[in-house]
């Protein structure tokens, strides 16, 4: 274990023997770090909270402070955080509240860059990328694969689907479908991720029914229903295409249109 001298570590955290600690980084009681972690200076980690294996926090980031909903009182809540995610400069990530899940969690292979903010009691599935500055409210999920452009704004309860892609200065209001590429504020349907779609070994006809779906939701001007009884029937020879309906079964404010 390397622990520089400066570094403040309660004696309540449960610390794996090969992490790294900088200098003046403060880890508090009920944390647990796994193994091979890098926390660099000036990093604040506080507890109930767990980062997994790999993972590498970089310095003046604040990680499991209690989150300033005026509904929190105090509660013990956590914030769990998996393995091999890399989270840069400045980054925020607040615990859960009582009234949602109680837990804010952090998939795996995730990157968070520089003064990004997660909210409480949001959902990061594994394979993301937060570019810098994007903000979630509470309450948000976010799938598997999903990158968020720099300055995206999402607001609280919001879904943003596996595989969606949102521009830079995105402000999000209602739910992204799987798949779907947004841009603006507030934030439009543009297209299918395409290009991430491929570079992840979709085949070429597996994307050609996305981009077939996604103009049966945006382009022919059918109520939801109606729409998704003609997906269903894409997704009897493609199975890629029940992403994008489950994901629009799950919207709870409205998908983005």
């Amino acid at each position: 274990m390397s622990i520089h001298p400066t570094a403040i570590v309660d004696k309540d955290a449960a610390i794996a023997r090969d992490v790294s600690i900088g200098a003046y980084s403060i880890i508090g009681p009920d944390v647990v770090i796994e193994s091979n972690c890098i926390i660099e200076p000036h990093v604040v980690v506080k507890g109930p909270t767990t980062i997994g294996a790999n993972t590498h926090i970089y310095q003046f980031s604040s990680i499991g402070e209690a989150t300033p909903d005026l509904k929190y009182k105090g509660e013990k809540t956590t914030l769990v955080i998996g393995k091999n995610n890399v989270i840069r400069e400045g980054v925020t990530i607040h615990r859960g509240t009582i009234q949602d899940r109680s837990e804010t969690t952090i998939g795996n292979d995730n990157l968070i860059m520089a003064y990004a903010h997660i909210g409480h009691d949001s959902v990061i599935g594994d394979h993301c990328i937060l570019v810098n500055n994007t903000a979630l409210a509470g309450h948000v999920h976010i799938g598997d694969w999903a990158i968020l452009g720099g300055y995206t704004l999402v607001h609280q309860y919001c879904r943003i689907g596996a595989h969606a892609f949102t521009g830079m200065g995105s402000a999000i209001g209602k739910d992204v479908p799987a798949y779907i590429m947004v841009t603006g504020a507030p934030a439009e349907a543009k297209t299918i991720n395409s290009e991430g779609l491929s570079r992840r070994g979709f085949s070429k006809d597996a994307i050609r029914v996305l981009q077939k779906a996604f103009k049966i939701v945006y382009r022919k001007k059918l109520i939801l229903a109606e729409a998704i009884e003609e997906l269903e029937q894409l997704a009897i020879d493609c199975k890629e295409v029940q992403l994008f309906i489950d994901s629009i079964h799950c919207a709870t404010r409205g998908i983005v249109r």
